[in-house]
């Protein structure tokens, strides 16, 4: 299926009026980056590259798409789409890096038309997928190696529920709700019940709610095992736990707790369950958490944290701010000057400066193919690979080395860069610029 129109029609008319006046095959770069970092945030994770790289190959015009643009576009901006696919270059950050304000995250390097067709796909991907990655990592930071489910379908668009799925797992989720990322993308899907089937068990007569709380228990436990996790606030929390382990015995895989004061509930069910028992019981909280909620409950005997409306929301900054822009014509800088929206020209890469401990102290923007000189005691790693070349991957677009790279980075950080106070990016960037740089630079 075509992804075509997923796009603004401003990059059609500015396709027909370049190959109107002849400018359309001219040799450019765009770069996608951040002017600057949500509010308040110290770093940000690279998401949607392979995503991207994916709908590369579906971003073509077939009859029917034509059909739609017919009324808008002349006949030789229609002939042109009709055989386009994107045949140019793609370097950036691998999924998965750290970047901050500059960060060349994409490059695109083409025909102006083939490139320029690109913008929103481009925008559309990496805004929504690096704001929830960024927003995702923080709360694993917060979490200090305990459990984190995404379970934040019901909270945002069907696809975006996807595809958000994809990115809270890429940056160390460690599964989530959503059973088509699982099919798409092999998440892990993690899941058990909610208070309805707890409900569905109310008869009539003189039953109690013990009684058809723990008919439900042993419905759930019948088909899924005694490693299940049974959601035990429905009613009553105390009486659930005992209801629970009543049912299930002191082999009971976890207890789910969705609502109250969490901090103050985990310590009262840890009690309860360890003197019924229950030790290896473990629990799981749920209810508008985000990375302060996570943060604040690291005392408690909290083991695994269930995470929705703000992990699909990227947490206060539901899109990232990047921006995709021309930097380079036929190999010249081009650069744009308005007052706070100046884009640096020229094509370029990036490297990062670390200590021999591992720790980042500098982000280096520099001309494409220029290395920047390294201080003595730090050592340089190349940022800018290799993704498409001529229209076709090059690159490891796989989920395993994303996360991996989530993992080094957030290790490799300043410990003031974990702190999820707000403050400066945890590192500079310095942008070293070309011999023909302008005041853009």
């Amino acid at each position: 299926m075509t992804v075509a129109l997923l796009t603004d029609k401003y990059e059609f008319t500015m396709l027909a009026a370049a190959l109107r006046g002849g400018t359309a095959e001219r040799r450019t770069s765009f770069e996608l980056f951040a002017r600057r970092l949500p509010e308040g945030r110290r770093y940000g994770v690279v998401a949607g590259t392979a995503r991207f790289v994916e709908a590369l190959a579906e971003f073509t015009f077939d009859d029917a798409t034509l059909e739609a643009l017919a009324a808008d576009l002349d006949d030789a901006t229609l002939n042109y789409l009709a055989g386009y696919r994107f045949r140019g270059d793609i370097d950036g950050y691998a999924e998965g890096e750290l970047y901050f304000p500059g960060s060349p995250i994409l490059a695109v390097h083409g025909t102006f038309a083939e490139c320029v067709l690109l913008e929103t796909l481009a925008l559309s991907i990496f805004n929504h997928d690096t704001a929830i990655a960024s927003a995702a990592a923080r709360m694993v930071s917060a979490a200090r190696g305990r459990t984190l489910i995404e379970m934040g379908s019901r909270r945002t668009h069907e696809h975006a529920a996807v595809a958000a799925a994809r990115a809270a797992y890429l940056a160390g989720f460690d599964g989530s709700s959503n059973v088509q990322a699982q099919r798409c993308y092999g998440v892990p899907a993690l899941g058990t019940s909610a208070h309805s089937f707890t409900l569905l068990h109310t008869v009539a007569g003189d039953g109690s709610s013990d009684e058809w709380e723990q008919a439900a228990f042993r419905a759930q436990i019948d088909a899924l095992g005694l490693g299940t996790t049974l959601l035990v606030d429905t009613y009553d929390i105390t009486r659930g736990v005992a209801n629970a382990i009543a049912v299930a015995g002191t082999g009971l895989g976890a207890v789910r707790i969705d609502s109250g004061d969490l901090g103050v509930l985990a310590q009262q069910v840890r009690d309860q369950l360890d003197r019924l028992g229950a030790t290896g019981t473990q629990i799981v909280v749920s209810g508008d958490l985000d990375e302060f909620a996570i943060a604040a409950l690291r005392a408690e005997p909290v083991d695994s944290y269930g995470v929705g409306t703000s992990v699909v929301t990227g947490s206060g900054a539901p899109a990232a701010g990047l921006v995709y822009k021309l930097v380079e014509v036929d190999g010249i800088p081009v650069e744009k000057r308005s007052t706070h929206k100046m884009s640096p020209g020229g094509r370029k890469q990036a490297h990062r400066l670390a200590k021999p401990s591992g720790t980042m102290v500098e982000e280096v923007v520099h001309p494409y193919r220029q290395p920047p000189s390294v201080p003595a005691g730090l050592h340089a790693r190349p940022l800018t690979v290799e993704l498409v070349r001529a229209g076709e991957p090059v690159a490891d677009l796989g989920l395993t080395a994303a996360r991996e790279r989530v993992g080094a980075g957030l290790r490799s950080l300043p410990w003031d860069g974990l702190k999820l106070s707000r403050g400066e990016p945890a590192i500079p960037t310095r942008m070293v610029p070309p011999a023909s740089a302008g005041r853009g630079w």
